[in-house]
């Protein structure tokens, strides 16, 4: 099997400069077709898992008026779920943009502290190829490419292959909500409403590592639960992810 370094140097875009290994003579970090492709087949699955909540969104887009091109360009441009959801359950005529801006800003700060997870590996390639990549970060194919650094592999471009079949996905099933929006009706009668935590719960189960996971995630829940009950909106999801964060850092420094 032809490996990312064989392809970088096939297709003139071989590792270099920023991709090259840092001062403490890590492995560099390779970036080229193997890498997406894997990216891509791997996340499939999962993939098909997103578009169900996909098809969701656009059912919602529908009952508040938005077009087919409107509800696609907003999957295509935001690429984020939870806030694309939000966003058309607080519109309204005129549209409260300052409640929309503010409520999926706080939704999206969680992606900050999954960037800075990346960092190890994607501070060793290009601007280009590092944010390239970036801008389609989901979390689900977040924790396959987390998996497989991990697991040893350099593959740099396997967030952006499996970024696209995320992308893929959920576009194609945003166009389906929307015309099948007045068929479906609520999506929560089909259980589109609960797919996003079965996906959720699947990569959680593929992140295990030992009894210490339970650390972060307990830590992150129990935040999550408190801070749903003290505070309005979903500022709740950015500080369970802040605990979990701060439980990993005491733990890793002891």
């Amino acid at each position: 099997m032809e490996t990312d370094s064989e392809t970088d140097s096939s297709d003139g875009d071989a590792v270099g400069n920023g991709d090259a290994a840092d001062d403490r003579g890590a492995e560099p970090v390779t970036f080229g077709r193997e890498g997406i492709r894997e990216g891509l087949v791997t996340c499939v699955p999962v993939a098909v898992g997103v578009g169900g909540y996909g098809v969701a969104f656009g059912v919602l887009a529908d009952q508040v008026g938005l077009s087919v091109a409107e509800a696609v360009l907003m999957s295509a441009v935001v690429v984020a779920g939870a806030s694309q959801i939000v966003a058309v359950e607080l519109w309204a005529d005129p549209i409260p943009i300052a409640a929309i801006v503010i409520t999926t800003f706080a939704i999206n700060l969680r992606y900050s502290l999954m960037g800075a997870a990346l960092q190890p590996w994607f501070k060793r390639l290009s601007a280009a190829k590092a944010y390239g990549s970036l801008f389609f970060m989901a979390d689900e194919n977040w924790a396959l490419t987390m998996r497989d650094f991990r697991a040893g592999n350099r593959r740099g471009a396997f967030l952006l292959g499996s970024g696209i079949a995320v992308w893929i996905f959920w576009v194609g099933s945003t166009v389906v909500g929307v015309l099948a929006g007045g068929a479906i009706g609520e999506p929560a009668r089909y259980g589109f409403d609960f797919v996003l935590a079965a996906v959720f719960l699947a990569l959680a189960a593929e992140l295990w590592e030992d009894r210490s996971s339970l650390v972060p995630w307990l830590a992150s829940l129990g935040t999550a639960l408190v801070a749903a009950e003290l505070f309005p909106g979903r500022w709740y999801i950015l500080l369970g992810g802040f605990a979990a964060a701060l439980a990993e850092v005491i733990r890793r420094g002891r």
